[in-house]
């Protein structure tokens, strides 16, 4: 985990969390040693180092070549209706 300069640490708190989602991140922080807030902040992180799905769809929208959306449906229903 990297760490960084007091100033550049931002705080963020979370309402509403149901009893079954902090009793299960509670016990996966106690499994893995951790406090529940530095096992939060890893999950964070490990979610943010991801690309958005959003981002995702765009980058393969943008690409050259393949099957176009029509297509993929049209050979979707054409497997169905074999059977």
């Amino acid at each position: 985990m990297q760490t960084a300069n007091v100033a550049d640490v931002k705080t963020i708190q979370i309402r509403n969390v149901p009893d079954t989602t902090h009793r299960e991140l509670r016990t996966r922080a106690a499994s893995a040693g951790v406090s529940l807030s530095d096992y939060a902040l890893e999950e964070l992180q490990r979610v943010a180092a991801r690309p958005a799905v959003a981002d995702l769809l765009r980058q393969t929208g943008s690409r050259a070549g393949g099957a176009s959306t029509e297509e993929i449906v049209d050979a979707v229903r054409s497997g169905r209706d074999r059977d």
